[in-house]
């Protein structure tokens, strides 16, 4: 039988962007591989998946209407079950075979094959393919129902009584075999071949000439590129470009890359404007302008070439074509204008307090209510980091200073406006504040995932506040019984793990282990629960120290 390509599209209303990415492939690959179980589609065939805001799709090259003849094997029963004395079919085999549709069976088409404990009357033969028209149906329910939707929604349909569920309102679905629309539904849509394009460039209505005109009638009639892969490179290449234009570069890192996911899965149709802001906000952190604009904007702040350093324009990703964009540039500009204030305002108005002065009032910030308030936290690190510092030979006065003011920040309005600027923030008052070089070093570096810098004198401090932080907290929380189970870690106690043979590799690396007085885990571990210990309101299990030893040994085995 020849084979035609067939296209699948659901088209909603605006989907999550952080998950449009995982629903547009899994929507696709589920459809590809249940036609292939069906023999419909042969497995070696292609397929491409499309999502946008506002549809799902998939194209699959090659789809046959009817899948050929299978040869099937039916185990009935055992043969004293289905055959009587003289050989012949009993009540019991003849309704079993009319209810698999093989009554036109005689007793002399089956065949008897044993299980090594009795024979069985078995079924052989050929059977008719599975149809598309037919199939369809139940491999776009697979398909919907398997959809990764990290928040579902009820909604009610056009009758005004039926109610579904799904990401998002649907409100067009499109199955074409070739130029034939398939007779299949879904939530509530009748399939035909009808779409629609950009919601506001775009063709409210587009007839499809056929399956494989998908992509090219929604680009030129519905200003709308389907493919999220296409979508995404075009993207990447207009922002480089203009940033070129600009001499200046919008950077490399893992943040450019996920806001490029996420500004992808907001436009159908991507242009690209440069707004600017005023100098003056240069004066502020770089790290609280560049995470308002990604954060709350999904602009690309832009950066010098050879210093990295932050300029004061951006780029925008519009969804919108213009000739003249200068509406659209001055909204964004004015949009952007008083978040960058808020981050200068709460910036100087932080930097009125000294760093240590906020120390004090971490008091009334419970950390666990078995386990104290942040200060009392704080008091704990300290104790561990001069501990640490007197096994490696490190200052033991900028030790405990680092775990002192490790976090203060967090009762800074700069970190109540953006809490992913914990330590990083602390480290900028700190330096302002005339603190130690090391100490804001280990402010800056306490909330790494890994320590995977070389240690040496002028880091070593860093290295202490990390380990000492992460101690704490394993023989904290693991000593009040919140031990992972399963997949559950609400506590990060296996990143902790983690982090802390990363350090200790650091340090082996670094030679600080050759000394006499070493460093060793299990006196660290035994340590610190003894500093547990002097709170008398605190109450750890007798044998923390030695589990949470052999947690770290465990993780360092796999």
């Amino acid at each position: 039988m020849s084979s035609k390509p067939l296209l699948i599209e659901l088209f909603t209303e605006e989907l999550p962007p952080k998950a449009l990415r995982r629903l547009g492939s899994s929507f696709a690959q589920s459809l590809f591989d249940s036609l292939v179980k069906a023999h419909l589609v042969p497995a070696q065939s292609s397929f491409k998946s499309y999502a946008t805001p506002r549809r799902l799709a998939v194209l699959i090259e090659q789809v046959l209407e009817q899948a050929p003849e299978q040869d099937f094997v039916e185990k009935l029963m055992p043969v004293k079950v289905g055959l009587d004395a003289n050989g012949q079919a009993t009540p019991a085999l003849l309704k079993k075979l009319a209810s698999k549709g093989l009554e036109h069976l005689s007793v002399e088409q089956l065949s008897q094959e044993s299980d090594g404990k009795q024979d069985y009357l078995v079924a052989k033969g050929k059977a008719a393919g599975a149809k598309l028209a037919n199939y369809l149906q139940s491999a776009i329910d697979t398909a919907i129902e398997s959809l990764p939707i990290p928040k579902v929604m009820r909604y009610q349909l056009a009758d005004g009584k039926t109610s579904v569920k799904f990401v998002r309102p649907v409100h067009g679905l499109v199955a074409l075999h070739d130029q034939e629309v398939v007779p299949v539904t879904a939530l509530g849509m009748q399939a035909g071949q009808e779409t629609s394009g950009h919601r506001f460039m775009g063709s409210s209505r587009i007839t499809l000439k056929n399956a494989t005109s998908y992509a090219e009638q929604l680009a030129q009639e519905g200003m709308v590129i389907a493919s999220y892969e296409e979508r995404l490179a075009l993207i990447k290449q207009l922002l480089e470009e203009q940033a070129e234009a600009l001499n200046l570069t919008i950077g490399d890192d893992q943040a450019v890359t996920d806001l490029l996911e996420e500004v992808t899965s907001l436009v159908e149709h991507p242009s690209i404007y440069v707004g600017q802001f005023e100098e003056k906000f240069l004066a502020v952190p770089p790290e609280c302008l560049i995470l308002t604009m990604r954060l709350n904007q999904k602009y690309f702040p832009l950066f010098a070439k050879d210093t990295g350093k932050l300029d004061n324009h951006f780029l925008i990703v519009s969804n919108m074509q213009v000739a003249d964009p200068h509406h659209i540039i001055e909204g964004n500009e004015r949009v952007v204008r008083p978040r960058l204030a808020d981050a200068e305002f709460f910036f100087k108005t932080d930097r009125k307090l000294p760093l240590e002065e906020r120390v004090k009032s971490l008091e009334n910030i419970v950390y666990h209510n078995k386990l104290g308030s942040q200060l009392a936290r704080v008091e704990r690190v300290r104790a561990i980091a001069r501990y640490i510092a007197d096994k490696l030979g490190a200052d033991n006065a900028q030790a405990d200073r680092a775990a002192f003011l490790a976090k203060a920040d967090l009762t800074s309005n700069m970190v109540g406006e953006f809490p992913e600027l914990q330590g990083i923030i602390g480290a900028y008052y700190a330096q302002g504040d005339h603190e130690a070089q090391p100490v804001v070093t280990a402010l800056a570096e306490q909330y790494q995932v890994r320590y995977d810098k070389a240690i040496n004198q002028d880091n070593l401090i860093s290295a202490i506040l990390f380990i000492a932080e992460r101690i704490e907290t394993l023989i904290g929380i693991w000593g009040i019984g919140l031990v992972p189970t399963g997949e559950r870690d609400p506590y990060a106690l296996r990143r902790a793990a983690l982090g802390v043979i990363s350090a200790f590799d650091r340090l082996n690396e670094a030679k600080y282990f050759n000394c006499e007085n070493k460093l060793r885990l299990n006196e660290l571990l035994a340590f610190a629960q003894s500093v547990f210990a002097q709170d008398s309101k605190i109450s750890l299990a007798d044998n923390t120290a030695v589990e949470v030893q052999e947690f770290i040994y465990e993780r360092l085995r796999n």
